[in-house]
């Protein structure tokens, strides 16, 4: 199956990792892009290797957090590309540590980026893609908003809103030719444990980093898994067998997940604590 076309897209937190791997393999199928970031210099570089394609690029920078932004990012794609027919929610920030470790600050920051952020490009995307009769949507939220691991409160939080979000858009728009797809990836290469924030020790960043380098599934995996599932009309795109697995024994027992969960964490916590 193949996309329509034209294939008119646009990638919020697309000047690196995974939103420029969403980015590359879009124009890999023939669309033309838009590269938001918050950060214009990486959204440019994005963008030049999307040209590199032979794929049309342009750039326009914007804060997902400012509604008012998203709304007018989404009105200059239409007037820049003809239209919208592709939307990728990526833009995400992480925040870590014990649960009351975490300040305000950073559960408002992850918040208002993570959770807000899909919102409002959702909202911006819905009613001109109802116009046309058709549209994809894409939000990346992440395993564990499906999972809620310990000491990733306000991570997991967003995550799950991404989640339940998706779900709902999902069957409220399937009839009217709108597809929504929500990504759900364990650990893969990206930066951001070094741009997040929180209240975890150096030695947990490093391990997660670890768990990332590790994957045998990166960015231009996730990104071809996310993109063919939301072009495929399916709603959960989960690329990693640990994090399908992880899901799958959830929903048999919840509780004794947890319980499972709750053991392992207070290993984990023990030996953080001889160090």
């Amino acid at each position: 199956m193949s996309f329509p076309q034209p294939l008119r897209a646009v990638v919020t937190g697309a000047g690196s990792g995974l939103g420029r791997a969403l980015a590359l393999d879009l124009a890999r199928r023939g669309a033309s892009l838009i590269i938001s970031d918050i950060d214009p210099s990486s959204a440019e570089q994005t963008a030049e290797l999307v040209r590199g394609r032979q794929a049309q690029a342009e750039v326009i920078p914007c804060d997902v957090t400012d509604r008012d932004a998203v709304f007018a990012l989404i009105e200059e794609t239409e007037k820049r590309l003809g239209g919208i027919d592709l939307i990728a929610n990526n833009a995400g920030v992480a925040v870590g540590g014990p649960f009351d470790e975490i300040s305000i600050e950073d559960w408002r920051w992850a918040v208002d980026i993570n959770l807000w952020g899909v919102i409002y490009g959702c909202q911006a995307a819905v009613p001109k893609m109802r116009a046309q009769g058709r549209g994809y949507i894409l939000n990346v939220a992440s395993a564990a908003g499906l999972l809620a691991p310990p000491s990733m409160s306000a991570y997991n939080v967003t995550k799950a809103g991404v989640v339940s979000l998706s779900e709902t858009l999902f069957a409220e728009y399937k009839s009217e030719g709108i597809r929504v797809a929500v990504l759900c990836p364990t650990f893969f290469r990206t930066n951001i444990v070094e741009a997040g924030r929180g209240a975890s020790t150096d030695k947990e960043d490093a391990q997660i980093i670890r768990w990332m380098e590790r994957s045998k599934v990166q960015a231009p995996d996730v990104a071809k898994g996310a993109i063919d599932s939301v072009r495929d009309g399916k709603l959960y795109a989960q690329p990693m067998r640990d994090g399908r697995m992880a899901w799958r024994l959830k929903r048999t027992s919840p509780q004794r997940f947890y319980e499972s969960m709750s053991r392992a964490h207070q290993k984990f916590l023990k030996g953080r604590n001889k160090h």
